[in-house]
């Protein structure tokens, strides 16, 4: 093991990873060449990623890997940050980069990838430490685990490690989304992951969580005293949260008929949005911690029954119209789609937190695509004034609402009223805006380095856990059951540029409130 370095001795957070070998399986596939390549560069530059590091890529397609430098170098080229490409950066990188061809399901991959490691812990210092990320298929979860535990590649966790390791060398597992296509699915997957890694070593890797913007939720709520006293049902009077797409499904017909919006962003992205929005203070920022009171926001969550469906969701799907002044098919004219597909791409949800703090505020979520504009954010919505002194315009004074801008314009805005300069009293909104790119300037570090770098630290708090996980698909499948008994019954159309179908503005107008226009 490589010794602690005496110079970091003492500083808050210890930023560097453990040395280690990243073995990415699937490594010939988009997400490689687009995303963990050009963010392992990134940390390169920064200088964050650990002096003994290795990347092995494990894939079907034969190649050399030679071949594999050559076409990770373009993907880092073309979709990194950083640009140029500093040849200086990437050719120390590109040592510590191989390539090992064979099937997940043949032993001999394992024994071939076994003896490269090797040779990279003699050559490169990582130190008997793996990092697996598995860029492939759930299909393949379960063969691939059993032949790393059957060549002897998983170490076992040490239970009373807060990083899972207890100083010898560690193995950890990176899991990509979907973690499953409903509640039992996700428990069978769970089941298989435990059969050869211990839950301290498993990193389910949901990409929202690393960015800077949904990090700042933590930061925004628990390191400012101004929020917390407002932060419940007593002033605040409802919570929007919009994760919406300009684009359609982008050559993915096949996978978008098998999961609709609901299971590929709602479960997932916007649930993860809604725990941190209402979650209580945890005791401490470990991984454990934070995660726990996640947890019991998902418990929380008011269970809809089939009745229950039909009053407080909303589905639809995009048909012809135009975004951005270019016409745009509609999602049955997309390839691989059913001509008569019921998949809803667009969800609209009333949804409830019973528990003391949030008991009778409606969080009202909508995730879609080929809507007006790409947005993600959280709209807090604070009560109105219970007695207007003023006269204003359209009736009443508009109440104040906090903006938290996920992407794509990073900040947040508050909204409040006040008066225009003159001798008669004018009353107009306003707002104070924060912008990230204008503070911090627009190079943030991406998503996928922070996880990247959190998973070699052991640090897991961005990601989530298996109770997590399956407390999501405890909510959803009731919703997914009620569409299925209703299969005669089409999502209603909505035009492609437009904020989804009009049944979603009246699932708010039954309730005297309306939609953000982003």
């Amino acid at each position: 093991m490589q010794a602690p370095n005496p110079f970091r001795r003492g500083l808050i957070e210890d930023r560097a990873g453990d040395s280690c070998a990243m073995v990415i399986f699937g490594a010939s596939g988009d997400l490689t060449r687009r995303k963990l390549m050009p963010a392992l560069y990134n940390l390169a530059v920064s200088r964050s990623l650990p002096s003994g590091f290795a990347v092995a890529g494990v894939a079907r397609r034969a190649k050399s890997p030679d071949e594999f430098r050559a076409e990770m170098k373009a993907g880092v080229t073309e979709f990194s940050r950083r640009k140029p490409l500093d040849p200086a950066v990437w050719g120390d990188f590109e040592k510590g980069v191989t390539y090992v061809q064979g099937s997940f399901e043949d032993a001999n991959t394992y024994a071939k990838l076994k003896a490269q490691l090797e040779q990279l812990d003699r050559e490169r210092g990582t130190g008997g430490n793996r990092l697996y990320y598995l860029a492939v298929s759930p299909a393949d979860f379960a063969v691939i685990m059993r032949n790393l535990k059957e060549a002897g590649l998983v170490a076992p966790a040490a239970a009373n490690s807060p990083t899972g390791h207890g100083g010898s060398p560690w193995t950890r597992v990176i899991i990509e989304k979907p973690f499953g296509t409903d509640l039992a699915s996700a428990k069978a997957l769970n089941d298989t992951v435990a059969e050869t890694f211990h839950e301290s070593q498993v990193f389910r890797i949901d990409h929202y969580l690393g960015k800077e913007t949904v990090q700042n939720l933590l930061v925004f709520r628990f390191a400012n005293s101004l929020w917390e006293p407002l932060w419940h049902r007593e002033h605040i009077d409802h919570v929007q949260i919009t994760v919406s797409e300009e684009i359609g499904v982008e050559g993915r017909g096949k996978f978008f008929e098998q999961t609709g919006i609901t299971k590929d962003i709602v479960e997932n992205h916007l649930m993860q949005l809604l725990c941190l929005t209402a979650m209580e203070p945890p005791i401490s920022l470990s991984a454990d911690a934070v995660r726990d009171e996640k947890v019991k926001v998902l418990r929380s969550l008011r269970r809809m029954e089939r009745s229950l469906v039909q009053d407080n969701v909303v589905r639809g799907q995009y048909a012809r119209g135009y975004v951005k002044g270019e016409a745009a098919t509609g999602y049955r004219e997309e390839a691989d789609v059913a001509k008569d597909s019921r998949v809803e791409t667009f969800v609209a949800m009333r949804m409830y937190i019973d528990n003391w703090r949030w008991g009778g505020v409606p969080f009202y979520v909508r995730a879609g695509k080929r809507l007006a504009r790409r947005v993600t954010e959280i709209a807090i919505q604070f009560k109105k004034v219970p007695h207007g002194l003023f006269r204003a315009p359209d009736g009443g004074i508009s109440p104040n609402v906090l903006t938290l801008r996920i992407q794509p314009d990073e900040g947040m805005a508050l909204r409040f009223t006040t008066k225009e300069p003159g001798q008669v009293t004018v009353l107009r909104d306003v707002a104070m805006d924060f912008r990230y790119g204008a503070a911090f300037g627009s190079n943030t570090p991406e998503a996928y380095e922070r996880l990247l770098l959190d998973a070699m630290r052991g640090e897991a708090t961005l990601f989530t856990r298996r109770d997590e996980v399956e407390e999501q698909w405890a909510f959803i499948d009731p919703v997914i059951e009620a569409w299925r008994a209703e299969a005669n019954a089409p999502p209603p159309l909505y035009e492609a540029g437009s904020w989804g179908p009009d049944q979603a503005d009246d699932l708010l107008a039954r309730d005297g409130r309306r939609w953000r226009k982003p």
